[in-house]
């Protein structure tokens, strides 16, 4: 049977609360530390903070609900802290008069284990009724708007110290973003005659108006010091920016040669000009990495990786990539010459040998490309390659033996006899990408943009003929609680121009692993990889021209490293160059877990159909299951 105890009377001491408390699991025969376990923390009367937030601040923690988790104990001496500190958080977040008012103890069946719950009286909070500014008009009138309008700490709210000290310390950033390094901020609180009502005063002393100095180096070894000066995004003479030393740090760590980087301003008697040091450790230039892992796409894989940076000096790079799996393996490799033109600019070259293996048909490509790259900012990229390759596709051999779609083979481009296509594709493409995401394995807020651009034939020599454009739009917006709702749009669409193919105009100047196909674990999750497209008139998929696709999901936290997620895929692929009928989208809907992991959310995915695709055979059978269950690391997208 379980026991309960409730803690009485607020006005009583944490002594005799934590007493009472203590006093359940006493009499339940159990000793007070080490044996007891904790199965759930809540709280009553909670209504102006974060529930998870407060639980993180408590040293007394719940047990894992799996069994694979930890279980935690409870522990007298740090509950009675843990009573303490549930009042600090709240005086810390403007609510001075908070108190726990009692405890409620649970003890289980077995007498091993105790649920607690905390009932908490959160009192009058002291609001702000003021926020002033004075001596930041040194500032441009913009960037006076833009500290306003960034105020964490908010007239009409309380006065929460964390976003009290926020605000100061955004005000200091901006002074020093605009040529003040020696800018301090003073915060203080002026009375109204309320005493829960306060007006709150930023005063700035901005200091002296400066620029950057002469640089040292310190550290460099076999990587050279022009090497490291060509990284930084400041010169001497420059006006004093903070954003600069920070930007020029990530950029040194971005060249994968050192093991430590740090870039800072020497600011000892506030000189005008402003000296900086830039402190570097280098790390290994030669890696040699191996992974593995399991999806149920690609089954097992392994990855092994070779870099080499700072080949030849210059910080140039070269990697070495090999993968086998029963998805795709093969072997490729590449050169990068960094600072091309200048800081932003870069030049590759790479090669690759590689087998796809897909459901629907089967690739090899052989050849390379040459790149140019242009990083203006870690937000923004843009590059155009050469592309030179020979390509070699065939059809499943479901599709070979069917007699039926023979035409559609040719018309396609493909050998009826055995089922190939092969030719060379010669031509360029164009990529651009903006990204506001901090994170893109596991992506909480911002967004990504890409637009695809490619181009094969025309005025050059090949067996191909077409052209393309994609693009891919990603959102991802932070909800309450550490939830998040994301969002994926995709668009694509391919033309043959056949300039030199005797089948002018005709999809056969179209490589076909370049054709699209919809559903797998990143696409409409109701449907297994690649079942998603036009059917051959046996009910074969054979890809499209044409690609419309969306995906929403919404992903929230369970306890701790656990997520649940629900998900609504829709889309599908055209035969028609361009042509969208979104009157016939498929669609697919479903729950989902993800686990944090250092390397990426390992995720389960079971997706359901909606609608199914009429006529879709699998493994030479019409197809009965309309659901589908996805294993994999990484978001979906």
């Amino acid at each position: 049977m379980s026991r309960s105890a409730h803690v009485c009377p607020a006005s009583h001491s944490f002594q005799l609360l934590t007493a009472c408390a203590f006093a359940a699991l006493l009499v339940a025969g159990c000793r007070e530390e080490g044996t007891i376990e904790v199965k759930n923390i809540a709280f009553e009367g909670v209504e102006h903070v974060d529930e998870g937030r407060l639980k993180g601040a408590l040293v007394t923690k719940e047990s894992s609900r799996f069994p694979w988790g930890k279980n935690q104990y409870f522990d007298r001496s740090r509950f009675d802290a843990d009573l303490k500190r549930i009042a600090a958080f709240f005086a810390d977040r403007g609510f001075p008069d908070a108190r726990v008012r009692s405890v409620d103890v649970k003890m289980s069946d077995a007498q091993d284990a105790v649920s607690i719950t905390i009932s908490v009286d959160e009192g009058q909070p002291v609001v702000v009724t003021d926020v002033r500014y004075e001596g930041f008009d040194v500032l441009p009138a913009w960037a006076f708007r833009r500290l306003q309008r960034s105020n964490a700490l908010a007239e009409g709210a309380p006065l929460d110290r964390q976003a009290f000290n926020a605000t100061r310390d955004a005000g200091v950033n901006a002074l020093r973003e605009h040529g003040y390094p020696y800018a301090t901020v003073a915060a203080t609180e002026t009375p109204t005659g309320d005493p829960k009502h306060v007006a709150v005063t930023y005063t700035a002393t901005p200091g002296t108006l400066a620029s950057f100095g002469p640089v040292e180096i310190v550290g460099e070894s076999s990587v050279g010091e022009d090497v490291i000066r060509r990284e930084l995004h400041y010169e001497p003479g420059d006006r004093y920016r903070r954003s600069r030393l920070l930007d020029s740090q990530r950029s040194l760590y971005d060249l994968s040669l050192f093991q430590f980087a740090n870039v800072e301003a020497i600011t000892e008697g506030q000189p005008a000009q402003v000296p900086t040091r830039v402190t570097v450790a280098e790390g290994k230039h030669r890696r040699l990495n191996f992974g593995i892992g399991y999806g149920t796409e690609e089954k097992a894989r392994v990855d092994a990786r070779w870099q080499h940076a700072n080949f030849f000096g210059g910080a140039r790079t070269a990697n070495l990539n090999a993968r086998w799996s029963s998805l795709d393996r093969g072997v490729k490799g590449d050169f990068t010459q960094p600072y091309f033109f200048g800081r932003h600019f870069s030049f590759g070259l790479s090669g690759v040998a590689w087998n796809a293996s897909e459901p629907a048909y089967s690739s090899d490509v052989f050849g390379g490309r040459a790149t140019l790259r242009y990083q203006p900012s870690r937000r923004n990229s843009a590059s155009i390659s050469f592309v030179s390759e020979y390509q070699r596709s065939a059809i499943s051999n479901a599709a070979l033996q069917d007699f039926e779609i023979r035409d559609e083979l040719i018309a396609l481009g493909l050998d009826p006899t055995d089922g190939t296509q092969h030719g060379t594709r010669v031509g360029f493409e164009v990529d651009l990408q903006r990204t506001t995401a901090p994170n893109l394995l596991d992506p909480r807020r911002g967004y990504f943009a890409s637009l695809h651009l490619e181009q094969s034939g025309g005025i050059f020599p090949g067996s191909f003929d077409y052209y393309s454009v994609s693009g891919d739009f990603r959102h991802y917006l932070s909800l309450y609680r550490r939830a998040v709702w994301a969002n994926r749009l995709q668009l694509g669409g391919i033309r043959s121009t056949g300039s030199h193919d005797v089948l002018e105009g005709s999809v056969a100047s179209i490589p076909f692993g370049k054709r699209y196909f919809l559903g797998g674990s990143t696409s409409i999750r109701g449907w297994g990889r690649f079942e998603v497209s036009p059917l051959s008139g046996s009910g074969l998929p054979i890809g499209g021209l044409s690609l419309f696709e969306f995906s929403s999901e919404l992903r929230l936290p369970v306890t701790g490293k656990l997520s649940l997620v629900g998900f609504l895929d829709g889309g599908n692929v055209w035969p028609g160059s361009f042509e969208y009928d979104l009157d016939s989208l498929r669609y697919a809907a479903g729950p989902g877990l993800r686990y944090v992991t250092p390397v990426g959310p390992v995720r389960v995915d079971l997706g359901y159909q909606l609608n199914p695709l009429p006529g879709l055979l699998i493994d030479g059978e019409p197809e009965k299951r309309h659901w589908r269950v996805h294993f994999s690391i990484g978001q979906a997208f």
